[in-house]
């Protein structure tokens, strides 16, 4: 009988998300999800939008003067804010081209990427409109790397807003961690119960700073690489880009790893992820830093296997 409750009430739950999604129809017109970049640079949030409007090129017309308002919640900015000008935009078939000022480079890492999920997660609710692309002063927008960054979908960035139901899964992390010279990385395979709400990428993250247990150091005699005292401040996956915020702490680092060994330990934990490719890291969302003045943060990293320790 407790059982049956139990999934008739998760059954609620699930009908009630399913009602809040990202466009809803009321008596008044359709709601749309208005995205908005929080002023930490740490995430997006949302408010409803309502529109009787149902013609494709006067909605995206609307959106994005929404996206340019200026934001009633004060822990947040709207997506298309200072220093970020649009110049115009064009509609072609599924595909909204936005052009943007030379300003656009003056973005952080991380507010860059949040401002691109906010943008395509908002447009992308339009009928009709399933990508968008960006250009600064006519030109393709390309990503740290020099590769363009395409057509973009919201599938491409992750939602971590919480508003999934909550589940305990397990997953079995490939972590690196120094070894007793601190001079090469040993790889731990590390279970993890963890909630469904958090993403790998933040996961990884979370276990790298928390360091390593007191069974793997007997097991595969290893060492922390970070400063237990480092705070994570955003973790995100754009274009198969995992983008690492991490506080000033970070660059205060263990006295016997090398800097390298710290920065592939990280690398190569999240590239073991299905949908991560490379790593760029920041500083209170600034790359100008260096860990022990040889690895810049200015580079985007790949994963590095020369640096593993041979068994």
């Amino acid at each position: 009988m407790r059982k049956m409750i139990t999934m008739f009430l998760l059954s609620l739950c699930i009908i009630g998300l399913t009602a809040c999604g990202k466009k809803q129809s009321r008596e008044e017109g359709t709601v749309y999800q208005i995205f908005e970049v929080n002023k930490d640079e740490t995430k997006v949030s949302s408010y409803d939008f309502v529109t009787e409007e149902e013609q494709k090129e006067k909605l995206v017309s609307l959106l994005l003067e929404q996206l340019s308002a200026a934001s009633d919640n004060t822990e947040s900015r709207a997506a298309i804010s200072e220093p970020l000008k649009l110049r115009n935009y064009t509609i072609t078939d599924e595909n909204v081209v936005l052009d943007f000022e030379s300003s656009y480079s003056q973005l952080s890492v991380t507010g860059e990427v949040l401002t691109r999920a906010a943008i395509v997660r908002t447009l992308t609710q339009i009928q009709g409109i399933h990508y968008v692309s960006f250009t600064v002063e006519d030109i393709p927008l390309s990503n740290r790397s020099g590769m363009p960054v395409g057509m973009m979908t919201a599938e491409q960035f992750l939602d971590n807003s919480g508003n999934e139901i909550n589940t305990e899964e397990k997953v079995t992390l490939c972590l690196y961690f120094a070894n007793e010279t601190g001079d090469k990385l040993v790889p731990v395979n590390r279970e993890v119960i963890y909630n469904s709400n958090i993403s790998l990428d933040k996961l990884v993250m979370e276990q790298l700073i928390l360091g390593v247990l007191a069974e793997e150091v007997e097991e595969y005699h290893v060492g922390a690489v970070i400063n237990p005292d480092t705070k994570l401040v955003s973790v995100m996956v754009s274009d198969g880009v995992c983008y690492v915020n991490l506080d000033n702490t970070f660059l205060t680092q263990i006295a016997n790893v090398n800097p390298d060994v710290t920065i592939f330990a990280i690398v190569n934990s999240l590239v073991e992820l299905p949908n991560v490719n490379k790593v760029q890291f920041s500083i209170n969302g600034e790359t100008d830093f260096s860990l022990k003045e040889t690895m810049s943060l200015t580079e985007t990293y790949e994963r590095n296997l020369e640096i593993v320790e041979e068994k």
